[in-house]
């Protein structure tokens, strides 16, 4: 009976690792590639001839007309962070209001927010662009903060869910103290939702500093000093550039995989809380 049972976990861990080296071969090959001695991608061996760091003294001191990493890491920073402020702001307000509050019209509201999550992003790209051209905010980081943080609010139903499970007798008990609905919200809330608030900001980070579709629209200006990140280190693996600076594109999503690496450790147990909280309605 004990080696019947223990079949089936042999092969589950068994297919775990499988699964875990297909996902972390092309990690590894990206990390040793970005401390070889090529220039350009090493197919011959696995691991390279030899380990040297002048891929990212070059990166982290390009300045020219096809590699300027350290102007592309401010501007995806600057969008990253004013994004994550206002996109939390947003979505925790929304939630908020959704859970605690009853107003006419919030479930038509609810339901339409809901309805326009079923709609892909990408449709309504050409109206986004044009929108912004006509404003005069393209290739700005202010036009990307607006589009990122713009529709942020419709996003409110995880943190709704955990705001559910939040016990109404605190409220009520703070509104019989003299309390107003922003120390309510501030004081009380906020702090007994810590996992959501976390979860929030990460996944509003997350998202400006990894896309490549909407920075690739809205900054086509062309200009190096102009890129973001993703749009950055694509443009080191084009065709012209490829055997040049494939190395130093990969120096640079090691560089880039960093914060956010050490951010969702640091973070991870309130990341989990959040995402399990706001799955079920209490």
């Amino acid at each position: 009976m004990k080696r019947r049972a223990l079949l089936p976990g042999i092969l589950h861990h068994g297919l775990l690792l499988i699964l875990a080296a297909l996902w972390l071969t092309p990690i590894l090959w990206l990390v040793l590639t970005s401390f070889g001695v090529d220039e350009g991608p090493n197919l011959r061996t696995f691991f390279p001839q030899a380990l040297t760091l002048r891929h990212y003294r070059e990166l982290l001191s390009s300045s020219g007309s096809v590699s300027s990493f350290p102007a592309w890491f401010t501007n995806t920073l600057i969008v990253a962070v004013f994004t994550c402020l206002l996109s939390t702001v947003s979505v925790l307000s929304t939630a908020y209001a959704m859970s605690f509050l009853r107003f006419r019209g919030r479930k038509v509201l609810m339901k339409a927010a809901v309805l326009l999550n079923l709609f892909p992003g990408f449709l309504g790209m050409i109206a986004v662009y044009f929108i912004l051209r006509e404003a005069g905010l393209t290739n700005t980081l202010a036009g990307l903060v607006i589009v990122y943080s713009g529709g942020a609010a419709v996003d409110y139903l995880i943190a709704k869910g955990f705001f559910d499970t939040v016990s109404r007798s605190l409220r009520e008990a703070a509104w019989l103290e003299g309390a107003n609905e922003w120390i309510v919200f501030r004081r009380i809330i906020l702090p007994l939702a810590r996992p959501i608030v976390v979860y929030t900001v990460i996944s509003s980070f997350l998202y400006p500093w990894m896309d490549f579709v909407y920075a690739s629209i809205i900054m086509s200006s062309g200009i190096a000093m102009d890129k973001t990140v993703a749009l950055g280190l694509f443009s080191l693996v084009d065709k012209v550039n490829r055997n040049r600076y494939f190395a130093q594109f990969c120096a640079g999503g090691v560089i880039v995989s960093m914060p956010i690496s050490v951010l969702f450790i640091i973070m991870q147990k309130f990341y989990v809380e959040g995402i399990t909280g706001g799955s079920v309605k209490g």
